[in-house]
């Protein structure tokens, strides 16, 4: 019994296709054969007919075939399904024998070569004695044929040729070895497709006949395999639905025959073929949920049919394979095209393949446990006469025996016994390694991290029990980062007990040492007495002394390990090991943090590290070095305890290097800070913990920045969230959860001891030289020296502010371009404690709007930090945000001369221009000049066609006679046809043309006279003069009444009417 025992058989597997067999054909001496042949089978593509092609030679002997029988009255079957029958219609009995024969139409020798044709095709037909098998002759010729009808001799020979061989005209072809060789391949095998078909028709009649002959007493075996060879031919038919009905029929009928422990397994056998054929064709036919329906419909009518209890493990070997042939069916359908999800994928049941292939170990180890003693019988029960079974899933030692009484028990006991025997041989871990491995495949191709990483870890544990603890090894530690961020402590516990098992039975010291400070930390869920028995184990080691076994190891492997760790011991390497524990949970906390969040260079930077242990019993450790980003500081953080390596377990409590359990000790330092890290940051990097001595072996924990592992950021965020009261401790002790991690300080320079004031009066007007004075005032204790100022702009703001920006320091010049916007850097010397300078800069601004100017004032000064003598750097700048205006604003507007506002001027019409200077300064301005500058060119835009003046006194009396001239100028080049009305006013009469139409000629005038009699007081209206220039529609009065009154102010009549007031009027 050989370890693929439960595989399916490859005839059951591959896709069953119509079996053709060519002879004839010499493929090996010639060449034309070859090339028919290699057309036949090279590159067959999806498109081409389903046929499995063979060259046999000419007398090949086929399988005979067996005497019909008339009646099954009598017969009594021995099995359902005999072992060699699919292959036999596979491979075997063809559906369609061809033979090849190389003849023309115009052979000369017809006649000796039709009778050769006509033997050979007799030959085939003996060896075919009682078979359905089909018969076809092709003929290949040199020459093309000619199309049908036009060669007569054709036609007679080929009708000659059909009658001596005794074939039908559709079995006979003719292939020419032409340029088109695979076109003509392609007819042919369409052709043969169609034999084929018949045969196979013919052969599913044939079975179909022999079910009238049944009777469910003595023949229901004979139901099944009948209705299994239905479907079998309407398979290799290519009539899958015909096929998918007839195998769930079998299916049906094999579970309704009566099971007895003789004969399960050969129910079980036929059942999981039947259902294997069931649910390919249901993933052929693209319905996959009836394939997972008739797969658990299949599960739970065989799970219980388990058999011998003897031979247990062969039912979870049954269980597991359908499990792994339905995974395997379920991944061939999805890489041609089907869509698995999360849910429903072939991982599943990969997973459940595993866990049967496990359940079939445990029974192994259970029911094949013999001693060494017990000899495999003789002679051998699994042997038959011809090597393999006469029907599936019967027994060697009994096979065609149908009683459920068993007629031998003693060969029944050596048969169990020799396959018990088999079994202990199987090497299972491997099996179910190769399942887990496809499951793991499909979930990481399904995204399923949880199950992929539960799977690997059984993977892990099958490689330990494989005694392959390398890749156990590997596999464990792979998954443990996805267990301790999600906080799966019992789960990383086993894993972790394990990968230490691996560790100690190959004696790898790191991975060792690794595993136990994280089984010892407050991530493992082992009890005290295991964690004090790992702990001892771990000194043992620092101490460079073997560590005692891990329970539960093989006792061959522990005898291995032990010696490999005596040569680790004797071996002379090295004996320093540093862990990095951010990747794991040790049993050391560690959390460092600043004082502050910076620190001024003349006060000492301190810290504090706070360490907190969680193994069962006080531990002593050797040394603390905290290093930084700047290494200069590592030399003051160093805190070293010297200890025996025998004390590291002693219940001391003195040192401040030992660590009790569950108490946080506080460990701090300080050191100065040196001036070139003004303004830099100072990181802790790493705080290195050494555990153990040089004499032995000295473990270094290594946490990277201020503290914290693998846990630490689960656990804070916990704590965050907690409502729980913590309750009160000490004033020397603090709670572990409230003491958060700093691990990065700022150096930031010394407080300046200076006073800068700043004297202005804003606003600043534009291209003013403002007056800006800077005052400075030492208020140290002693001298300060290389004062420098630095003034101007504030670097940052626009770009254009800074173009349009300058600084200097001497008033009476005028700042052009040249000037910079900030002055940088101005020595100013030395102030004495109470001494204070001033300094005055002159800022010229182009353009308004505000502006950020800054003041900065640097210095020197001596001082004494913790008894070290420092040269310090202060600095101290001030901001002040000044506003520039313009001077004056100016207004400009165009008026008539009436001082009516205008939007427009006319060409050789005179207006007023109007200028007004408004001051925008708080203070007074004096105008030394102004100027009115004119633009070099303008251009008119409007002319009037026609102009007219009036003549008019400038006031009237009431009943005196007011006489008015109008003057009307032509200013075109063309004579213009007018025409004037006077619309009447009521408090005037008048005389003159009321309407008139006249010519004026080019340049000329023409001169109106009227006389208007007042008769209304007051200011009055003039009667309105309209006037219409027939050449120029678009002319409008409202361009003529800019030059004409159109009012007048008249007086009241005199009382006293003599000659002088006559003589005024």
């Amino acid at each position: 019994m050989s370890p693929t025992r439960w595989d399916f058989p490859v005839e059951l597997c591959c896709r069953p296709m119509a079996f053709v067999t060519l002879t004839g054909l010499d493929v090996v001496y010639n060449a034309v054969h070859r090339a028919v042949w290699d057309a036949f089978c090279a590159n067959r593509r999806a498109d081409r007919v389903p046929i499995s092609f063979k060259v046999l030679p000419g007398d090949h002997e086929y399988p005979k075939c067996r005497s019909k029988r008339t009646s099954y009255e009598w017969y009594i079957p021995k099995g359902i399904l005999k072992t060699g029958w699919m292959n036999k219609h596979l491979n075997l009995v063809p559906a369609l024998v061809v033979v090849f024969y190389e003849l023309d139409w115009d052979e000369p020798q017809w006649k000796e070569k039709q009778s050769e044709c006509a033997t050979r095709v007799e030959i085939v037909r003996q060896s075919l004695q009682g078979r359905n098998t089909k018969v076809a002759v092709v003929l290949i010729q040199k020459k093309a044929p000619l199309p049908p009808g036009e060669d007569a001799i054709a036609s007679e020979r080929a009708a000659a040729l059909c009658s001596v061989c005794e074939l039908s005209g559709k079995s006979l072809f003719v292939l020419p070895h032409t340029d088109h060789l695979v076109g003509y391949i392609i007819r042919l095998e369409n052709a043969f497709y169609e034999h084929a078909q018949t045969y196979y028709y013919t052969e599913i009649r044939r079975v179909k006949s022999h079910k009238e002959f049944l009777n469910k007493t003595t023949h229901q075996l004979l139901f099944v395999r009948h209705q299994f060879k239905i479907a079998f031919f309407s398979e290799l038919k290519q009539d899958t639905q015909n096929a998918l009905k007839n195998y769930r029929t079998a299916y049906n009928l094999v579970h309704e025959l009566r099971a007895h422990e003789t004969n399960i397994l050969e129910i079980k056998t036929m059942a999981g073929f039947i259902n294997y054929k069931i649910c390919r064709l249901c993933f052929q036919h693209n319905t996959p949920l009836d394939a997972i329906a008739q797969f658990r419909k299949h599960i739970d009518l065989c799970k219980k049919k388990i058999g011998s209890a003897e031979l247990a493990f062969e039912h979870a070997a049954w269980m597991s394979k359908q499990f792994q042939a339905f995974g395997d069916l379920f991944d061939e359908a999805i890489k041609l095209g089907l869509t698995a999800i999360q849910t429903q994928n072939p991982g599943f049941y990969y997973q459940q393949a595993a866990y049967y292939a496990q359940e079939r170990k445990q029974h192994a180890k259970a029911l094949c446990n013999h001693d060494a003693s017990v000899m495999y019988p003789s002679p051998d029960p699994l042997e038959t006469q011809t090597g393999v079974l006469d029907f599936y899933g019967q027994r060697p030692w009994r096979q065609g025996i149908l009683s459920f009484d068993l007629s031998d028990p003693d060969k029944e006991k050596a048969g169990i016994l020799a396959i018990q025997l088999k079994e202990k041989s199987v090497v299972h871990s491997e099996i179910v390694i190769t399942l887990l491995s496809n499951a793991v495949a499909q979930f990481k191709k399904y995204k399923c991290p949880r199950m992929k990483s539960h799977l690997m870890v059984q993977m892990g544990e099958e490689y330990y029990y494989a005694k392959d603890y390398t890749k156990a090894l590997k596999l464990l530690d792979y998954v443990m980062c996805d267990y301790r961020s999600e906080g799966w402590w019992t789960l990383l516990t086993s894993i972790l007990t394990t990968a230490l098992k691996c560790s100690y039975l190959m004696a790898q010291l790191k991975d060792y040492i690794t595993y136990s400070l994280e089984l010892l930390g407050r991530a493992s869920t082992l009890k005290d007495d295991q964690k004090s028995r790992i702990e001892k184990n771990l000194m043992n080691v620092l101490m460079n002394e073997s560590p005692d076994p891990e329970p539960d190891c093989d006792d061959l492997a522990k005898k291995t390990a032990q010696k490999l760790w005596a040569d680790r011991v004797s071996l002379a390497g090295s004996n320093v090991f540093t862990i990095g524990v951010q990747d794991f949970v040790p049993f050391v906390q560690c959390k460092a943090k600043f004082h502050a969040p910076s620190f001024h260079v003349d006060v000492p930077v301190q810290f504090d590290v706070y360490l907190k242990a969680d193994c069962p019993h006080p531990i002593r450790f050797s040394k603390l070095c905290v290093s930084f980003n700047n290494q200069g500081y590592n030399q003051f953080c160093v805190l070293e305890e010297a200890s025996k390596a025998s004390e590291v377990l002693e219940n001391l409590t003195q040192g401040k290097m030992c660590l009790v359990p569950g108490k946080t000790r506080k460990l701090s330092f300080k050191f100065v800070a040196k001036t070139e890290d003004v303004g830099k940051k100072i990181e802790i990097t790493s705080v290195d913990l050494v555990l153990g001595s040089e004499s032995g072996r000295c473990v270094v924990l290594s946490w990277q920045g201020g503290g914290g592992d693998a846990a630490s950021t689960q656990e804070a965020l916990q704590a965050a969230r907690s409502f729980k009261r913590r309750p009160k401790l000490p004033d020397s002790e603090v709670h572990w959860d409230s003491i958060i991690i700093q691990a990065s300080t700022m150096i930031i320079s010394r407080v300046p001891n200076i006073s800068v004031h700043l004297r202005h009066e804003p606003p600043a007007l534009m291209n003013e030289m403002y007056c800006l004075v800077v005052t400075v005032q030492s208020h140290e204790k002693s001298q300060i020296r290389d004062v420098k100022l630095t003034a101007g702009l504030k670097p940052g703001q626009d770009a254009n502010l800074t173009q349009k920006t300058h600084v200097t320091l001497h008033g009476a010049e005028l700042c052009d371009e040249s000037y910079p916007a900030l002055l940088t850097d101005i020595a100013v010397g030395d102030l004495h404690p109470g001494e204070q300078l001033e300094k005055t800069v002159y800022i010229r601004c182009g353009t308004v709007g505000s502006r950020m100017f800054l003041v900065y004032v640097s210095y020197l000064i001596n001082t004494t930090v913790e008894g070290k003598e420092m040269v310090c750097k202060c600095h101290k700048d001030e901001t002040v945000t000044i506003e520039t205006v313009f001077p004056f604003d100016v207004a400009v507007r165009f008026v008539s001369t009436k001082f009516e506002h205008l939007e427009r001027v006319y060409a050789d019409i005179p207006f007023l221009l109007m200028t007004d200077v408004l001051s925008a300064s708080p203070w007074a301005l004096t105008i030394v000049s102004s100027e009115l500058q004119l633009a070099p060119s303008m251009t008119a835009m409007d002319h009037l066609e026609s102009q007219v003046d009036k003549d008019l006194p400038s006031f009237g009396r009431v009943r005196e006679s007011l006489p008015v001239r109008y003057h009307l100028q032509n200013k075109t080049d063309l004579v213009q046809d007018v025409e004037i009305s006077v619309e009447p006013s009521d408090a005037f009469m008048f005389s003159g043309l009321k309407q008139i139409r006249l010519r004026i000629l080019p340049g000329t005038k023409q001169e109106m006279l009227y006389n208007f009699y007042p008769l209304m007081a007051g200011y009055q209206q003039l009667p309105s003069l309209n006037i219409n220039l027939l050449r120029f529609p678009s002319f409008t009065n409202q361009l003529l009444r800019r030059f004409i009154p159109t009012s007048i102010f008249v007086k009241p009549q005199g009382r006293l009417l003599d000659d002088t007031s006559i003589a005024a009027a």
